[in-house]
């Protein structure tokens, strides 16, 4: 028969041992976690670096979006000067519209050089010279009803303005059944300009308003203000210019 002594240290040695493998399993449990305390913190860590990186870029988008409108109005800026620019060396070209294709033959500056007094009533002193004259654009295939522009550069200024301003002031010119048009020679965008002007020419005709048209885009119109002063009243004529 085992002592009652022998028993209860059996039991307690059982318990011991019984707790020997809890405390273990708690080890191996600590270290997982352990591990994955690291893999975490590593894992914060690259947060933190791509919270910075991210904070970074975002003040530099802030700095470039607040430069935005500087570089917005340098831009415009810029573009106006490079229509500008362009407008001025398109100065001794003019545009001649109508021409039936073929009409000028096989020499069209001689052409041009016997059409330009008989369409603007001018006797040219020095005589017409030009650097350079031909048609713009491919040809229609129906060219006889949409005859290609001819476009003429004048050897000196003064004769190219002299041309326009006479063919504004002698009226339209009819060859053969054509009407001829004569034209300055502008940008595309400031050509877009203008027609975004003259679009607005039935709307003042119709309120009975004088307008005109400063080149290369510079609209103005006559307005009528009525003035009180007491029981009197007064106009004035006022000039609107649309840059």
């Amino acid at each position: 028969m085992i002592p009652p002594q022998l028993e209860a240290a059996d039991c307690i040695l059982q318990e011991i041992a019984t707790v020997g493998r809890r405390l273990e399993a708690m080890d191996s449990k600590i270290s997982d976690l352990t591990v994955a305390s690291a893999s975490i913190r590593a894992d914060i860590a690259g947060f933190r670096e791509t919270v910075n990186d991210l904070d970074q870029h975002l003040t530099i988008v802030e700095g470039q979006a607040a430069a935005l409108p500087d570089q917005e109005a340098e831009l415009q800026s810029l573009q106006a000067k490079v229509i500008n620019l362009e407008d001025r060396s398109r100065r001794d070209n003019i545009c001649l519209f109508g021409i039936p294709e073929h009409k000028e033959g096989s020499d069209i500056k001689t052409f041009l050089k016997n059409l330009l007094p008989e369409l603007t009533g001018l006797e040219f002193s020095p005589p017409l010279e030009f650097q350079r004259v031909h048609r713009i654009g491919p040809l229609h295939k129906a060219s006889s009803d949409r005859p290609r522009p001819v476009i003429a550069c004048f050897l000196q200024h003064e004769q190219a303005r002299q041309t326009i301003s006479a063919a504004k002031c002698q009226g339209p010119y009819s060859l053969e059944g054509h009407e001829i048009r004569v034209a300055a020679d502008f940008s595309r965008l400031t050509n877009e300009k203008q027609k975004a002007f003259l679009a607005l020419r039935p709307q003042l005709r119709n309120l009975d308003v004088k307008y005109g048209l400063f080149e290369p885009v510079r609209m103005y119109y006559h307005i009528i203000v009525l003035l009180y002063y007491g029981y009197s009243m007064y106009s004035i004529l006022v000039e609107v210019v649309c840059l």
